[in-house]
């Protein structure tokens, strides 16, 4: 491939136990499905290997496109779940992390591009500050749905923060060696908030994360209806990770933090406030029209609430409908089957570095 930079070809691909970490950066590009973008994230990722010491591993979580095969056209290494492993959010960076071989760690989607400057920034960062373990940047959005992108950016989001940080929402470039202080760098069982569980197990041992004010990547998301966006994102279990980051954490050390930095929990239990309000009219009306109009009108008076505080009706009402999603994924998540997060995950190798 014209133009990219070559990969470190002498570096061991599997880590183990008494292995020699070498310094440079693992590029973990987490993939399911992204041959539209997977060639523009690799040619990226590769090019912007400081000085082109590192490796860049493409950790699929079972792509029935081309992903896996354009891929391997490129000086990478390309690994695979096999069964028993199922995709979720969690598993794909702590696979990449189980065969990876350098010193620091940026992870990557597979439909973002690397600004071609970050890393070399990133690594200058964490030289001169020893206590953090992880720096990001600015995820420019460059495609996404519209109703889903307005209600992210209204409110202050973790990925738009600069400084200090609880978490590296979309990726960034970590510390290996604060990583394997916390037994492991994404918990497999996790369909979402992997980067917040990781937050908070860090800083539970006194790390600290930074996002720099600058580009880290570009980002070519969602473009479909946000309404089948959230369908979607139910049918992957994508919002089953609140409940499945809650059963994670209990007995942890950091459990009370965890939930005093989740200030969507008060949220969804005002959703389950409002449900309980509505089951108890329906039971206590005169009669079964009157009950269902008081329960009709009660969601009116909330979408219209909402609306007012959003600046439109459309926006109001798919931010009720989202919260009713995301409420009722909670002890859908919670109460799912948990494995080992720190177990070798079932994988097998595709292609290896050219």
């Amino acid at each position: 491939m014209g133009g990219v930079t070559a990969l470190c070809n002498n570096a061991p691909t599997m880590l183990h136990s008494n292995q020699e970490v070498i310094l440079g950066v693992s590029i973990i590009i987490k993939t399911l499905n992204e041959e539209k973008r997977i060639a523009a994230t690799i040619e990226s990722a590769l090019a912007g290997l400081p000085g082109g010491i590192g490796e860049v591993i493409i950790a699929d979580s079972g792509s029935r496109d081309r992903t896996v095969e354009i891929a391997s056209g490129y000086p990478v290494i390309v690994v695979q779940i096999a069964p028993p492993a199922q995709a979720s959010c969690g598993i794909g960076p702590q696979l990449g992390f189980q065969y990876s071989s350098f010193d620091h760690i940026c992870l990557l989607d597979g439909d973002m591009t690397l600004d071609p400057q970050f890393l070399s920034d990133a690594l200058r960062f964490l030289a001169d500050n020893p206590d953090a373990a992880g720096v990001t940047g600015h995820v420019e959005e460059m495609q996404t749905s519209n109703l889903e992108y307005a209600r992210r950016v209204q409110r202050n989001a973790p990925e738009n923060r600069v400084g200090d940080i609880d978490r590296m929402n979309g990726g960034g470039l970590y510390r290996r060696s604060a990583i394997e202080k916390t037994g492991y760098i994404s918990d497999r069982n996790l369909h979402g908030y992997e980067e917040f569980d990781l937050g908070v197990r860090l800083r539970s041992l006194g790390w600290k994360l930074h996002r720099l004010d600058r580009r880290f990547v570009s980002h070519f998301g969602h473009t479909s209806n946000s309404y089948r966006l959230l369908v979607r994102r139910w049918n992957s279990m994508y919002l089953f990770g609140t409940g499945e980051l809650l059963r994670a954490s209990i007995g942890k050390p950091y459990f009370g933090r965890l939930i005093a930095e989740l200030p969507e929990l008060k949220l969804w239990a005002a959703v389950y406030g409002w449900w309980a309000a509505s089951i108890a009219i329906l039971l206590l009306a005169p009669g079964i029209v009157s009950g269902i109009a008081a329960v009709i009108a009660l969601a009116a008076v909330i979408v219209l609430l909402i609306s007012v505080k959003k600046g439109g009706l459309a926006m109001g009402l798919y931010t009720v409908v989202a919260w009713c999603f995301h409420a009722a994924a909670v002890p859908a998540g919670f109460f799912r089957r948990r494995l080992p997060p720190d177990a070798w995950i079932e994988s097998r190798s595709v292609g290896t570095a050219q």
